[in-house]
């Protein structure tokens, strides 16, 4: 395995020797102030002072800026190869006839700046290699060039600066793109956790609520038990404020789900909905640390009785790393898991778990969660 990720390593780096893309496109301020000062600076050095300029020299100095102007328009984009390569191609090609028109050898730079700040580094070595190596050349084959074996140092020596400079921009652009996808996935991860703890929350305490009210309700109609009414009353009313304020505590992240806490709040919510619970006496023997995972399995499994299985009768065991949940409802398999469920297998995944779903029909329901057993720590 090593190996295979080592060769997908050096595949991906040879492609990014010679395809790898510009780290995104011109910010819309550089875009609109480049072209006059790209104008501005191929003026100062391009327009010969002194020199009698024909027809053609004209042409080809009008072309050459104008691919200088706009060379972050086709180089610095999100553009295939196939239109950065023959954009870096025509600069050359008009930079060396440029300089073939008795132009100084320093009128090159404008090609291999943009090219060394903008293409992938093999292309840049093969353009701008090529280029050099040719300035040396016609120095030895025509004595009238304008310039000297120390300008085509000083021409490599700028060229070099600008390619780091350019792959210093490149990774400032990428660090500022991934941090705005950070930005955009920490919102995302922050939004999920608090619809996940919301549906845990409230979707158990108004469970209770509802079925509290509704048996609060049955007893004033009947007049049966009038004092057990009011009690139901308030517990409705106590049940609302302590959802109150787990709402407010889970947006603020101090909110931690108890295990021990979770067993009370079923008893009543069950004895209420006149449901028998077997419910187990203590957690002792839960590990501590996945008590309040337990405890959301818990509230999510009971408040999914009362709405939906029809059972009167649930079971709930616990073990030291597992819980198991049952019923003997109706036992039908859900189409999709919900909000809750999926929400609960999250949760389960962060510690190594899994939870298992298994419908029994005319059974009832069970639900077990469960996380594998920590290794024992070996002392040599």
């Amino acid at each position: 395995m090593t190996g295979e990720r080592s060769t997908v390593a050096d595949t991906d780096d040879r492609t990014q020797w010679w395809n790898e893309h510009a780290a995104g496109r011109p910010r819309p301020r550089f875009a609109r102030r480049w072209p006059l000062a790209g104008t501005v600076f191929y003026l100062a050095g391009a327009v010969p002072v002194g020199q009698r300029l024909d027809p053609l020299l004209i042409v080809l100095l009008v072309a050459y800026g104008l691919c200088y102007v706009t060379f972050p328009y086709f180089l610095l984009s999100h553009r295939r190869m196939r239109v950065r390569l023959p954009f870096a191609l025509l600069m050359l090609v008009l930079g060396w006839a440029v300089l073939l028109q008795g132009a100084s050898i320093y009128m090159l730079l404008y090609a291999t700046l943009a090219i060394a700040m903008s293409m992938p580094a093999g292309w840049v070595l093969v353009f701008d290699g090529a280029a050099v190596a040719g300035c040396g050349l016609l120095l030895l084959v025509h004595n009238d060039v304008r310039g000297t074996p120390s300008d085509i140092g000083t021409v490599v020596g700028i060229t070099t600066a600008m390619f780091f400079m350019g792959r210093l921009a490149q990774t400032v652009r990428r660090l500022r793109r991934a941090n705005e996808e950070i930005a955009a996935l920490a919102v995302s991860a922050e939004r999920e956790r608090l619809a996940r703890d919301l549906h845990d929350i409230l979707g158990h305490s108004l469970t209770t609520i509802a079925v509290k009210a509704g048996l609060a309700r049955r007893l004033i109609e009947t007049a049966s038990d009038e004092e057990r009414a009011v009690t139901e009353i308030r517990e409705v009313e106590a049940l609302a404020r302590s959802a109150l304020t787990d709402v407010r505590a889970t947006v603020s992240e101090y909110r931690e789900v108890s295990l021990s806490a979770e067993l009370v709040g079923a008893r009543a919510a069950l004895r209420a909905a006149e449901v028998d619970a077997e419910l187990p006496s203590a957690v002792d023997n839960v590990r501590p640390e996945l008590q309040s995972a337990f405890g959301y399995v818990l509230r999510e499994a009971v408040t999914n009785v009362l709405r939906h299985s029809g059972a009167s009768r649930v079971k709930v065991r616990l073990g030291r790393n597992w819980l198991e949940i049952s019923d003997n409802g109706r036992g039908t398999e859900p189409a999709a898991a919900g909000n809750g469920l999926r929400g609960l297998a999250e949760r389960l995944a962060q510690l190594g778990g899994t939870l298992q779903v298994r419908a029994r029909p005319g059974e009832g329901f069970q639900l077990r969660a469960e996380v594998p057993a920590a290794k024992p720590v070996e002392v040599s």
